[in-house]
């Protein structure tokens, strides 16, 4: 029997349909004409002229700030969350289950306006630290999902043995736990960062003056035209994320 080809050419359309307009725009960002629509030549100038945007390096310090802070406090919360939905099987736990599970499902929009309304409610000034607790409330999730996946595999055996050999709980925790669960632990980070540095939906809500991220910058850019200089940001935006997932992946898949 002849195997069907459909399979194939649908996951070829399907690639080319998701991978086509990046290529496209990578493309553009060596174009040495201003408008896409036409081609003037390779150049690296819009490369070069991103050196000279004050505005968009003060937005990406913001956003890197953002992310680093954001990430290392999910990492631990994240950590300890899947840590407790693991060992325990309890009622509390099948609502903690529910509440790391539920900023997976919901749309970002309504997460956004939700923190918006809340901490308007409770009087605080939009800013970096909105911006914080925001990104830690939905990149907490995203730690403990991929940390419990590492649990799932886990042999507490070797936890017992190394009681049996004469260490406490917090000895076996800190020297034979952590290390091996650090790829699960490093890649959620690691997702946790790509997540919130590229977040703009829950960003634009709880954002306020003065702090705004590289996502917001690009979309002011956007509004007012320089495609040019998108097009070279976007391109370094996605080589760092495309490497940060790339690790994120090699450490989930190692040791399995």
């Amino acid at each position: 029997m002849k195997r069907s080809r459909a399979p194939l050419v649908v996951t070829i359309a399907v690639l080319i349909f998701f991978y086509l307009p990046i290529l496209i725009l990578v493309i553009n960002s060596f174009n040495a004409s201003r408008f896409s629509s036409t081609w003037g030549g390779w150049t690296l100038a819009w490369y070069a002229r991103l050196w000279h945007e004050g505005e968009i390096w003060h937005a990406m310090q913001n956003s890197l700030i953002i992310a680093v802070s954001a990430s290392a406090v999910s990492v631990v919360i994240g950590t300890l969350a899947a840590f407790a939905l693991h060992r325990f099987d309890t009622r509390l736990q099948k609502t903690q289950y529910l509440l790391i599970y539920t900023p997976l499902v919901i749309p970002e929009l309504l997460m956004g306006l939700s923190l918006l309304l809340f901490f308007v409610a409770i009087g605080m000034n939009l800013g970096l630290l909105t911006i914080f607790f925001a990104h830690v409330t939905f990149c907490i999730s995203y730690v403990a999902m991929v940390v419990l996946g590492r649990l799932q595999d886990f042999d507490f055996s070797i936890i017992e043995a190394a009681q049996d050999l004469g260490a406490n709980w917090w000895t076996a925790a800190v020297r034979v736990l952590l290390p091996l669960l650090a790829p699960g632990i490093i890649a959620g980070g690691l997702l946790a960062f790509t997540l919130s540095i590229d977040d703009f939906v829950i960003t634009f809500f709880v954002a306020g003056p003065g702090s705004t991220t590289l996502p917001i910058r690009i979309y002011s850019m956007i509004k007012f035209g320089a495609p040019p200089l998108i097009n070279a940001l976007s391109t370094i935006l996605l080589v760092v994320t495309f490497l940060a997932v790339w690790i994120s992946q090699h450490l989930t898949e190692e040791k399995r």
